[in-house]
C-alpha cells in the first residue's frame, strides 16, 4: 500500500487526484471502519488512517473520508475551538483549497466562501497568487496551506495575501517547516522534479522553510502567532486525531 501510495502521489497530477478521490473515498471509509482514530472534521471513526509521504511515509497521516491530513485535522480543531468562523458572517478566500474542507465550507450559511486557484476542479476562480483579481482589503479571512513553497517568488505571494486582507482580518498560511532549520534554503537552479525531491522533499516544491519564515511573513505587514499546535491537545486527543506532535499553525493578522 505504501509504495502504491508513491507511486500515486509522484507520477499522477493534482487534479486528476482530486477526481479519482471521488470514486475512491467510498470503499477507504467501508474498509478501514473501526474505532482507533477519529477525524474531527466529519466524526467519522475508523481502525487506523492510511500511510502518506512523497518520500518516507508517515503511519496513520491521511483520513479515509475526508482524506485530511494532520495539518487538516489541526487547523479544523484550531477553527472550532478558538475561532468564530463557523458562526460570524465571513467574507473568505481560501487558496488552492483541500478537499477536507471544500463542502463543508461551501454548506456554511454564514459564509461568502471563494476560492481560487490556477489549476483546481475546486477553484471559484482561475488565479495566478502573484497577481489576485481581487480589490484591496476584500476578506476577513484568508486561508493559503502549503502552496507558498510552490512559489519562487514567495515575497509577492504574501504581499499580495496581505493586500486582499480586510484591516482587521486574519488568515492560516501553513508552510512545510524544519523546526531545526534556522534560516529556509531555497536555490531556484534546481530545476528537475527528482533535484528538488531530493532537496526540498516533493518533486514541485521549491523550497524547504525555517524557522525565519515567520519574519518572512513580519516583512510584508503580518502580525503573526505561532505558538498554536499540536502540543496544545493531550497526548489522548493527539493519538485519537492523528495529529503531528509539535506542528505549529502559523496565524497571520492585518493590524487596523
Amino acid at each position: 500500500m505504501n509504495e502504491l501510495l508513491k507511486f500515486i502521489l509522484n507520477f499522477v497530477p493534482r487534479p486528476w487526484l482530486i477526481r479519482l478521490s471521488f470514486w475512491v473515498k467510498p470503499l477507504l471509509i467501508i474498509y478501514y471502519r473501526g474505532n482507533q482514530f477519529v477525524d474531527p472534521i466529519d466524526g467519522k471513526k475508523f481502525r487506523k488512517f492510511l500511510p502518506y509521504g512523497y518520500g518516507k511515509s508517515r503511519a496513520n497521516a491521511l483520513s479515509p473520508s475526508t482524506l485530511s491530513l494532520e495539518r487538516h485535522r489541526l487547523m479544523w480543531l484550531y477553527l472550532k475551538r478558538e475561532t468564530d468562523f463557523f458562526s460570524k458572517p465571513l467574507k473568505i478566500l481560501h487558496v488552492a483549497p483541500e478537499q477536507s474542507f471544500y463542502k463543508k465550507f461551501k454548506a456554511l450559511k454564514n459564509l461568502d466562501y471563494t476560492t481560487a486557484d490556477l489549476h483546481s476542479p475546486l477553484a471559484d476562480v482561475k488565479a495566478n497568487l502573484l497577481h489576485l483579481p481581487f480589490d484591496d482589503e476584500t476578506f476577513d479571512v484568508i486561508l493559503c496551506n502549503h502552496v507558498l513553497e510552490h512559489i519562487e517568488d514567495d515575497t509577492r505571494a504574501m504581499q499580495e495575501l496581505y493586500r486582499v486582507m480586510k484591516k482587521g482580518g486574519w488568515g492560516i498560511l501553513q508552510v512545510p517547516m524544519k523546526s531545526d532549520l534556522e534560516k529556509t534554503y531555497e536555490d531556484f537552479t534546481i530545476q528537475s522534479p527528482e533535484e528538488r525531491k531530493k532537496h526540498f522533499g516533493q518533486y514541485d516544491h521549491v523550497r524547504w522553510y525555517g524557522m525565519d519564515y515567520f519574519q518572512r511573513l513580519e516583512d510584508v505587514g503580518f502580525d503573526v502567532t505561532k505558538d498554536f499546535g499540536s502540543h496544545q491537545f493531550t497526548e489522548e486527543e493527539q493519538k485519537k486525531y492523528a495529529l503531528m506532535k509539535g506542528e505549529v499553525l502559523p496565524i497571520v493578522r492585518k493590524s487596523v
